[in-house]
């Protein structure tokens, strides 16, 4: 990885001597140090008005919507190097100082809450992935960490699970983390994730610490720069998160015959992307004897030259299975940049993400804990269902979003409803063992246990054997229609849209469509809402109709979401009937978008295009 504002990071593709690399930030931290936070100039346009107060309330006003617009449901995101065409850098040092600070007065607030006294030494930890920009924000961070009156430690290269686990494990047990990353997007973006011991913070907390951040960003025009007072200390969390994932597959496999190294004998595949996934290969796999000979792109580097580092990416699949084949690998395994996602592909040479995955990890899961209820998002198949119910376990249909999927489950448990697994179709999945955490690491841990226990009982199937009873749908396809407004208009434009289908699907106007519905939730403001009497923040609105005609019954379904990332509104079709896809995107341009003139406020491009030509591009 080279970068004029970061040192070489060097790691062999199999080092299994290799420590995971710490952040390149250190000398910078440990000196005097300073970054600049000169504002850009602010041009405010169309402000008709001889009035210098109202003038300066209306460039305040764009400042403060720069940092509320960064906010992306539970995380921060936003752009922090220049390079994408039409978009300008938003996630700058001065908006991330802003932001860490609010979370470092949110985190000292709400321990004095609970602790019902003034609190001091408030430990804050922060890693990052290997882009480009983290060393720079991360100054940023530390900065405003430094403002609020925490304490910083500085985790270096790390993994979005890895920085919740330093909230808990001895002796780190911090009092907070950050993660800095933008998953799997561009090495232009970047991002923050919070949590706290209690886990990842809903998208209200980061909505609120958003708006607070908004206000100091906007009233520092006159900044130029900050020192730090206090430098953060240098940390290796990852050798202990490491250690802690070794131990959790050495006491649950058991091996009656090398405990010490239980998966000796497998051949198995890193994909790391060149994202912070390396650690797994030389620090878990080589470890407990595996071995990872042929694995692929474990050096971490911010520019992603080889693939984009994520589970749904078909390249990164495609690259992994030629490496499992070629090598005749036992599993190969594809994380993306912060891992707190996998995918995973048999010894086949089959690649087992979205659908296929939660069915690996709910047969896993039902075997652990038979009868339990399995949570996913409203996009997962009928046949998913089924499979789920045919090995005794309940299916709870939930929105869109990994945060609504996690809290979902632990609203169940809470309840009295045993909820072990939470999985949504991206990759993402927790577990109640594992503190309702999603981390790509343990999910793939857990397989890999799974994986040595059928071999240790004479099984020569492979994974791939659980799920191959599993049916997947004729037909799935993902269309996009784009908001045609203003920035600031567009989320509320969005929900009108989407509330104009619920609508419509409700009074019956649209043949055969019927609101979705499971279980103890239902469809009624959002999508599969709780029916409790506290039900969770809705944070982008969605629903999910099913899709049924004479003569084939139901065969399928469709869902409308209100996009958190960008000012779209994303549908989903899957079907069991041939050209069922097709059907009803006709369906939804004739019968609801064009009847209700949704087609004026949405960019029906996509839409009208699959519905006369069956493409998608």
């Amino acid at each position: 990885m080279a970068s004029t504002s970061t040192s070489s990071i060097s790691l062999r593709n199999n080092a299994p001597g290799t420590r995971f690399p710490s952040s390149t930030t250190s000398k910078l931290l440990h000196s005097n140090l300073k970054f600049p936070l000169l504002m850009p100039a602010t041009k405010a346009t169309g402000i008709k008005s001889s009035s210098a107060t109202r003038y300066n309330e209306a460039v305040i006003d764009e400042e403060m919507d720069k940092i509320r617009r960064l906010q992306n449901g539970s995380d921060v995101r936003g752009v922090a190097l220049q390079g994408e065409k039409g978009r300008t850098v938003d996630l700058s040092p001065p908006a991330v100082e802003a932001i860490a600070e609010s979370f470092g007065e949110w985190v000292i607030n709400g321990l004095e809450k609970e602790k019902g006294r003034v609190v001091e030494n408030v430990r804050v930890s922060l890693g990052r992935d290997p882009r480009l920009s983290g060393a720079s924000l991360s100054v940023a961070v530390f900065s405003g960490l430094d403002r609020a009156g925490c304490l910083a430690f500085d985790m270096g290269l790390a993994t979005t699970p890895a920085c919740f686990m330093s909230t808990l494990l001895p002796p780190f047990a911090y009092d907070a983390s950050i993660m800095m990353t933008a998953s799997h997007l561009p090495y232009t973006r970047n991002g923050l994730k919070f949590f706290t011991r209690r886990g990842g913070l809903t998208s209200p907390e980061v909505e609120e610490i958003c708006g607070k951040a908004a206000r100091k960003y906007a009233n520092r025009l006159a900044k130029v720069s900050t020192m730090l007072k206090t430098p953060p200390e240098r940390v290796d969390f990852m050798s202990t998160y490491a250690k802690h994932l070794r131990n959790i597959i050495k006491e649950r496999v058991n091996h009656p015959f090398h405990y010490d190294t239980p998966l000796k004998g497998f051949q198995i595949i890193v994909n790391a992307g060149n994202g912070s996934g390396g650690f797994f290969t030389w620090d878990v796999l080589d470890k407990l004897g595996a071995e990872t000979f042929g694995s692929l792109h474990i050096n971490p580097d911010g520019m992603f030259p080889n693939h984009i580092p994520n589970p749904e990416d078909k390249i990164a699949m495609a690259l992994t299975r030629a490496a499992v084949l070629e090598n005749s690998a036992d599993l190969g395994i594809v994380f993306d940049t912060d891992v707190d996602r996998s995918g995973v592909v048999d010894k086949e040479g089959n690649p087992i993400n979205g659908d296929r995955l939660i069915a690996l990890m709910s047969a896993i899961v039902l075997r652990e804990h038979p009868g339990t209820t399995i949570v996913t998002d409203a996009r997962t198949s009928m046949a998913l269902t089924r499979f789920i119910i045919d090995r005794g376990g309940q299916h709870c249909l939930y929105r869109v979003g990994y945060r609504n999927v996690i809290d979902k489950g632990v609203q169940l448990n809470k309840n009295g409803i045993e909820t072990h697994l939470m999985m949504e179709t991206s990759g993402h999945g927790a577990l109640k063992e594992n503190y309702f955490l999603d981390d790509g690491a343990y999910m793939v841990v857990k397989i890999i246990i799974e994986m040595v226990r059928m071999k240790l009982a004479g099984s020569d199937e492979g994974i791939g054997s659980l799920i191959k009873y599993l049916e997947e749908p004729l037909e799935s396809v993902e269309l996009r229609m784009n908001i045609i407004s203003e920035p600031r208009h567009a989320k509320a434009r969005g929900m009108d849209a989407i509330e104009t289908f619920r609508s419509f699907v409700e009074e019956g106007r649209i043949e055969g469509w019927e609101l979705d519905s499971c279980g103890d939730c239902w469809v009624a403001d959002g999508c599969l809402v709780d029916s409790n009497d506290d039900p969770a923040a809705v944070d982008a609105h969605m629903y999910r109709a099913k899709v049924s005609d004479e003569k084939l019954g139901q065969h399928g379904w469709i869902h409308l979401r209100q996009s958190i990332h960008n000012p779209n509104i994303a549908v989903n079709m899957q079907s069991m009937a041939p050209g069922g896809c097709l059907s009803m995107a006709k369906t939804l341009r004739d019968k609801f978008l064009v009847a209700s003139g949704m087609d004026k406020i949405l960019d029906i491009t996509q839409i009208d295009k699959y519905a006369r030509t069956g493409l998608v591009k």
